[in-house]
Formats: C-alpha cells, sequence, structure tokens
C-alpha cells in the first residue's frame, strides 16, 4: 500500500495503473461503516483509493474541527489489510494553497434545506472538495453510505450537473448491534449518553411501524411518532425530523416513495443524523447491523 501526500504523486501513481479505479473518499477515524465501502471497492475494481482528508470548509466556525477523531496509523493498518492500493493523504495546504479563491456553490433545496439550514456552507465545503478529490484521483466507481444522505443528494447531482464520468455507489448504514448509525462523532459519546444515543434508530423504527402497521400516510403523524419517542429520552434533543424527497430534498406533502425519512439529533454536545428510506417497492433500506456482516 503507497501513501502518497502530494496532487503530483498521485497523478504518477495513476499513470502506472491500467484497468477500473474506485474511490472511498473520508476524513479519517474508520469504523466498519468506512470499511464496508472499501470492501465494496475491491470487488469491483482494479485498483482501490482511500483519502483521508479533514476538510476544513466543511466545518462551521463553532463546529469541532479541531476535535474531530484522528487515528492516522490506526486507520493505515485497517487499511492495508483490506489491500487497498493507495491512501491519499494530503495536508491542507495542499488541497486548498494560497490563494486558493474557486469553490463548487450547490443551490436550491437540496443544499440549503436540512442540514444546509443548519450548517450554512456545509455543502459548499463538501462539493468543493469532492470534485477536487475527483479530479486527482480520476476513478470510475465512488464509494459513499447512505447515512450521510443528503450529502449523497448533493454529490450526485454535481456529477449529474457537471457531466463527471463517475459512478456514484451508495451502500447501506452500517449500525451498532443496538441499531446506532457508526459514526466517527460517536466517540464523543460518554457510557450514559451512547445508551441515549440509541433514541435516534427507536423513532425512525417507530415512524417505519407506523407507516407499515397502522397504514398511517398523514406526514405529520409520522412526525409525531418519531418526535414522540425523542421527547421520552432526557438529554436529548430533536434538531428535526423530515420526510424528504431524496433527489430534490424537497419536503414531501403526502407520503410517496422513494422517500427519506431523516432525523438530526443532540445528545449532550455531540450531532447525530440518521435516516430511513422508503423504496417504491414498499421496501425500506433501515441499514444493516455490523453484527450481521460476515
Amino acid at each position: 500500500m503507497h501513501i502518497v501526500r502530494t496532487v503530483q504523486a498521485m497523478r504518477h501513481e495513476h499513470e502506472q495503473w491500467t484497468g477500473s479505479v474506485g474511490f472511498v473518499p473520508t476524513m479519517g477515524y474508520l469504523h466498519e461503516g468506512h470499511l464496508s465501502l472499501v470492501r465494496q471497492a475491491r470487488l469491483e475494481n482494479e485498483h482501490v483509493v482511500v483519502s483521508i482528508f479533514i476538510n476544513p470548509t466543511q466545518f462551521g466556525p463553532q463546529e469541532d474541527l479541531g476535535s474531530y477523531p484522528r487515528n492516522i496509523e490506526h486507520d493505515l493498518q485497517l487499511l492495508s489489510a483490506l489491500g487497498v492500493d493507495v491512501v491519499f493523504l494530503p495536508a491542507v495546504a495542499e488541497m486548498y494553497p494560497s490563494g486558493f479563491t474557486t469553490y463548487v456553490n450547490p443551490e436550491g433545496a437540496l443544499a440549503e434545506q436540512g442540514e444546509g439550514a443548519l450548517r450554512p456552507g456545509h455543502f459548499r465545503g463538501v462539493a468543493t472538495v469532492v470534485l477536487k478529490l475527483f479530479l486527482i484521483v480520476q476513478p470510475q466507481r465512488i464509494y459513499f453510505g447512505q447515512k450521510d444522505a443528503q450529502q449523497v443528494a448533493v454529490i450526485n447531482r454535481m456529477i449529474s450537473d457537471l457531466n463527471l464520468p463517475l459512478t456514484l455507489r451508495v451502500l447501506s448504514t452500517i449500525r451498532e448491534s443496538d441499531g446506532l448509525a457508526m459514526s466517527s462523532r460517536n466517540s464523543y459519546l460518554d457510557n450514559e449518553e451512547r445508551a441515549r444515543a440509541t433514541v435516534v434508530y427507536r423513532a425512525l423504527k417507530a415512524a417505519q411501524m407506523a407507516v407499515e402497521f397502522q397504514q398511517q400516510t398523514n406526514i405529520q403523524k409520522i412526525i409525531q411518532a418519531v418526535q414522540k419517542v425523542v421527547n421520552n429520552e432526557a438529554g436529548v434533543q430533536l434538531d428535526y425530523i423530515d420526510l424528504r424527497d431524496p433527489t430534490t430534498f424537497l419536503p414531501l406533502e403526502t407520503l410517496k416513495a422513494p422517500a427519506l425519512l431523516l432525523i438530526a439529533v443532540r445528545v449532550g454536545t455531540t450531532r447525530l443524523i440518521d435516516n430511513f428510506v422508503l423504496h417504491a417497492d414498499g421496501t425500506w433500506d433501515t441499514g444493516t447491523i455490523a453484527s450481521q456482516i460476515v
């Protein structure tokens, strides 16, 4: 496994290859969710590249850029064991050199509602760094997790709008045995907060049950089912619960598939997001429990 730190070195690696390249962009502190993407990339491509870069432009001034968890040595051990060809590990100055002024600025509900409303400029930073990484790595396939559903939608729209020669592969959320979606930020939770955080999965399941078993189609009543579960958990603050179109990210007025059931909460000082997907055939993508992964 090669570790490269510059754009020039990454391009040199690419020049040596023939065959398809699969790419998994990450901010490091890897968990099973990341690793599931890497495994899938390894199955589908001759070459696999993983980037580790904590992108400063997607963090707001009061967010956790400085404290975001890091463990590069452990990350590299995990990636080496999975047969990754190259880890792209650039410094901030390599990605944003002096004088950098060009950004990708998504507009509309896709980037300005949901997470975009609570984190102004976040998707500007995401789209900019992801496009830069695409151009540097030059993959044929890229891999993202469903947990970050709005990010996936923004990237998918960018690929379409800018005619990028890429196939986006979106894999199911990987969950802990109690349903909590795996996230690097879970490391912020103390034991008591970690127990409370399971309310996110329980709330989403309550909405799913309301639809499947109570035949509920009223959006407000589905949302109320989620709110009831969250409100009964002390120390948890609900940022939002939404049902949205997964492509446009506009809120749904009536329940119709495909649909995204999205939630964001704060457990103590830690902010967690999650979602379920209702497919057109009536099935739900609720993610995969890690203990079920072979």
